[in-house]
């Protein structure tokens, strides 16, 4: 366990955190208006390894190889000069702190943090962190690496549980969710919509499907997975054979075939390592998918919207209709697609030049 404390004063400015992985959605980006949830998990933190906010640096700019040192392989609008590895924590988990309303930037709703910290330590007013909580952004603070240090506390983090007791635990993302907005004359409202954390990994792991797929198709399962997938894949990649396969894999599952060339696995919430198999599947391309959204995969809740006979039984209470299915195709996060694509090295390879003509398209904005 750890807490975090001022440097400039050593005052205590959180209660103790155990680390975790961060999640693929902390960057997304959602609607317009929308009032998203806490990003984190009470009593855990992560480390970001990308910068957030600006000031910026334009791509035209830049040095040369600069951006590859930073881990960028290809164009992006503009590169954030900040320092990497931010801290991110749940704000109910900040302690001795207060706002900088001068600090506040040119957010719509909130705080985005764009314009760096904007929150300090009450004991000795440093700047230490930026709160995030602007409409459209997942509410998080983070934590400037140099302006907090990370203490060790009495009290040992939990041990990472095992793929197989996760795999049976473990809770499924809902795929469809209530998205709250600040709501006009009539007051607070809300819609019902596509999970913002099942498109973000949808577009965390289509990132990856096209570096597995080397310039080839690639079939997904039926079902959800292809719901998820299919329609991307098939406007981005060339049609005919060879094509490569994608298949669910993980733990409680069936050895995956050792010629399935690609293989969707879950991403431990802890380590934030992803799910390998042994023997000769062992060299797959694993696509890595949060746990959560990898269990609505290989074990998808049918859509009922009535019961498919008869009615209700007389011991089940429902007070609310089921959620409504949305009335659009499903649609990976352009944002977190795009963050991922860029930082995979194979983005250089000349078959990738394609893809990335296809996806500067116009036609291409369907897809997202």
């Amino acid at each position: 366990m750890h807490v975090f404390a001022c440097a400039g004063c050593d005052a205590t400015l959180t209660v103790p955190l155990s680390e975790v992985c961060l999640p693929v959605h902390a960057r997304q980006q959602y609607g317009n208006g929308a009032q998203l949830p806490v990003l984190m998990e009470s009593g855990t933190f992560a480390s970001d390894p990308d910068p957030w906010g600006g000031p910026w640096r334009l791509w035209d700019g830049l040095e040369p190889g600069e951006a590859e040192a930073r881990g960028v392989h290809a164009p992006v609008h503009a590169l954030s000069r900040r320092t990497a590895g931010a801290f991110v924590i749940a704000p109910g988990d900040l302690r001795g702190t207060r706002i900088m309303p001068e600090n506040g930037g040119g957010s719509c709703c909130g705080l985005d943090g764009a314009d760096g910290p904007n929150t300090a330590c009450e004991a000795c007013d440093l700047p230490v962190a930026a709160r995030i909580d602007d409409c459209s952004l997942w509410q998080a603070v983070r934590l400037g690496t140099d302006t907090v240090r990370r203490v060790p506390v009495e009290g040992a983090d939990p041990a990472p549980l095992p793929w197989t007791e996760l795999a049976e635990s473990g809770e499924r993302t809902a795929l469809f969710e209530p998205i709250a907005t600040w709501g006009g004359g009539l007051g607070p409202s809300h819609y019902w919509s596509w999970s913002p954390r099942w498109e973000a990994a949808a577009g965390h792991a289509l990132a990856h499907l096209l570096v597995a797929s080397e310039g080839r198709p690639v079939d997904v399962p039926d079902g959800l997975t292809a719901e998820v997938f299919r329609r991307a894949l098939d406007a981005l990649l060339p049609a005919g054979p060879p094509r490569r396969r994608a298949v669910l894999a993980g733990p409680g599952l069936p050895s995956p075939d050792p010629d399935g060339a690609v293989l969707l696995v879950p991403i431990h919430p802890r380590t934030g390592r992803t799910w390998t198999p042994e023997g000769p599947a062992a060299s797959a391309y694993p696509v890595p998918l949060p746990l959560g959204v990898w269990l609505g995969l290989v074990s998808p809740r049918p859509y009922r919207p009535v019961p498919a006979s008869g009615g209700i039984p007389r011991d089940v209470l429902r007070d609310e209709p089921l959620p409504p299915r949305p009335g659009r195709l499903f649609r990976a996060d352009r944002g977190t697609f795009q963050h991922t694509l860029v930082r995979l090295p194979a983005v250089r390879s000349p078959w990738m030049r394609a893809i990335l003509k296809k996806l500067a398209s116009r036609r291409a904005a369907d897809l997202f």
